[in-house]
């Protein structure tokens, strides 16, 4: 059975609590919603995330609840979802919450921070953790209600003309980064751009950036990156994962049956699963095409990577004096992921660091 049918039986019939599916879902009026991605129709595993969702949540209603799906600048711009939701202009969105880092840096917990969380970790801290809540706490003033749904787990340290091989090689150089490893990097001289996915390869081809980070390999291979700035860095480790979520409408949200919520609560999650094990299964061969189409792969001296998370520090440092919404969450986000990084390196870091040596 496909996982986006567990809500037509299982799935639905627990919402439900032994009543007849059929006869008390029938009774729920017919809605539509429009759903506007920040990402274009070419990242099928992005806006992906979406098109499950829709499609669970169709399914699971007998079509009586539908959910169309408008790419990138199709209904508003890549970075207007925000502004759209908030105006009511749309019911719901799918996007990466780290673009809205100028309206306020927290909106970036919800999707990466420089130095954070894996993607198991945090989709820990969101589910069993406090991160749901504090971070619905956080969108209730922009009238948001959110959900996961997907991660692209670590990602690729980026595209570059030139070889890094010191912290030196960063002054002045022009690199599309999305969220707010920007603003660490500014500390290493580096002059940040947030530019929409479909318009990276021009600014990379037109010489408007040098380097520009996105995603990983599927996502990167689809862009064509490789063809105009050749060095391929790894980690990004401004984004140890890198989770894509829902935005709802909080008056459309609230406006729905309890059963609706829960089935779109129940869509979201299952999209969510979904969207990182395609990152997980479509990585690998797309890596091996990068290479064999010319990609230099190497890995970021420990000397940058050390400089760097020093910078991060002092930018969480500076947040915490002025911020009041980030110095809250990211208390309690540090303390799970110290507690994570206790356990993590114990059993799973180190079976992977031994099957990772064998000749499979």
């Amino acid at each position: 059975m496909e996982r986006r049918k567990f809500l037509r039986s299982a799935g639905l019939a627990g919402v439900l609590a032994g009543a007849s599916a059929p006869a008390i879902v029938h009774a729920q009026e017919n809605i539509r919603w429009r759903l506007a991605s920040s990402f274009p129709k070419s990242l099928d595993t992005l806006i992906g995330a979406a098109e499950t969702f829709a499609k669970n949540v169709s399914e699971s209603t007998g079509g009586k609840f539908t959910v169309s799906v408008h790419a990138a600048g199709e209904l508003v711009p890549a970075f207007g979802v925000v502004d759209a939701l908030q105006q009511g202009s749309i019911e719901c969105a799918n996007t990466a919450p780290y673009y809205f880092f100028g309206k306020d840096e927290a909106f970036a917990f919800d999707c990466a921070i420089p130095f954070g969380m894996n993607a198991r970790q945090l989709t820990a801290w969101m589910y069993e953790g406090n991160g749901q809540k504090l971070l619905r706490e956080f969108y209730a003033p922009y009238n948001i209600v959110s959900l996961p749904m997907g991660n692209t787990g670590a990602q690729m340290g980026g595209w570059y003309r030139k070889e890094i091989k010191s912290v030196a090689d960063f002054d002045g150089m022009k690199i599309r980064i999305g969220g707010f490893g920007g603003r660490v990097l500014a500390k290493l001289g580096v002059v940040s751009q947030n530019i929409p996915a479909g318009e990276i390869y021009s600014a990379l081809e037109k010489g408007t950036i040098d380097a520009t980070e996105f995603v990983g390999p599927h996502d990167d291979l689809k862009l064509g990156l490789h063809r105009v700035a050749p060095y391929y860095y790894y980690p990004a480790w401004w984004e140890g994962s890198a989770q894509t979520t829902l935005y709802i409408n909080a008056k459309a949200f609230n406006g729905l049956s309890n059963e609706y919520k829960s089935i779109v609560h129940q869509a979201a999650s299952d999209s969510h699963v979904v969207t990182q094990a395609r990152y997980d299964a479509r990585n690998p061969a797309a890596l091996k095409q990068l290479i064999s189409e010319g990609a230099k792969l190497r890995r970021l001296p420990k000397e940058v990577m050390d400089a760097a998370f020093k910078a991060s520090r002092e930018v969480y440092a500076e947040l915490n004096d002025k911020n009041p919404a980030w110095k809250k969450i990211y208390a309690d986000y540090s303390r799970f992921m110290q507690a994570q990084y206790q356990w993590t390196p114990l059993a799973e870091g180190s079976y992977d660091q031994y099957m990772a040596a064998q000749k499979l």
